[in-house]
């Protein structure tokens, strides 16, 4: 799963946190890896809790948080969780152009480690947001470097903040296979238009896509889940 939770507020009641909500949604779906993004720790917009650790011990999962910016007495980035063993975290921080205005950026990795006793890479990351990509097409290029480094099978999943037709996505998909090819939309909550939250794997693994769709759940942010069932 990849899913932007907005700080755990629902677009239709602002300075309201809730966080059973962000837990409900990701609960129905049980998915086995969680890209998140819009994470909060200690911050104190959203009541200085540590929502990275809030959503793990609901759900019973492991988890890792990577801080991309200091904000309001706290952290603020993205959350990697997972079922299974995690180990080998790292944070790497993603460029950002001077001048460009843009926020500090990263992407999360950990190493997991499957049932059967496999390893696999999983990474979640969240791109830079204004209009002008030149922010985006670096940390791709970044993200493809990455990716062509690792000698594990590798999954990545995130709010790119870029649509599938884009020069970004294009550049994505030199190194990644994106799980979606006609991929709905999952921005904005209310009546969807664009596709910017993805989950895509290294071409070069041995990956299958068995299904891929977006969670019809209207409430609890302003972007939807997005799920992928793989094979390997």
């Amino acid at each position: 799963m990849s899913y932007n939770i907005h700080i755990g507020n629902p677009p239709s009641k602002p300075g309201l946190i809730d966080m059973e909500a962000i837990i409900k949604a990701i609960k129905a779906e049980d998915p086995d890896l969680i890209a998140l993004q819009e994470v909060d720790v200690n911050t104190a917009r959203s009541g200085k809790i540590n929502q990275a650790d809030i959503i793990a011990r609901k759900l019973g999962m492991n988890f890792f948080f990577a801080k991309a910016i200091d904000h309001d007495g706290g952290d603020y980035g993205v959350t990697l969780l997972s079922k299974f063993p995690i180990s080998e975290t790292k944070v790497h921080r993603l460029t950002t152009v001077a001048g460009s205005g843009g926020e500090p950026r990263v992407i999360a990795t950990a190493r997991i480690q499957l049932k059967n006793g496999k390893y696999i890479r999983f990474g979640a990351t969240h791109l830079d947001h204004l209009k002008n990509p030149v922010n985006r097409e670096v940390q791709i290029e970044e993200i493809n470097k990455i990716g062509l480094e690792e000698k594990l099978p590798f999954i990545i999943a995130g709010d790119l903040n870029a649509v599938t037709e884009s020069a970004e996505i294009q550049k994505l998909d030199q190194v990644f296979m994106r799980t979606c090819s006609k991929c709905e939309p999952t921005f904005p909550v209310v009546t969807p238009n664009r596709t910017i939250d993805f989950i895509a794997f290294k071409k070069t693994d041995k990956f299958s896509v068995i299904s891929h769709r977006v969670v019809q759940e209207h409430y609890a942010s302003d972007h939807l889940p997005v799920i992928a069932l793989l094979r390997y």
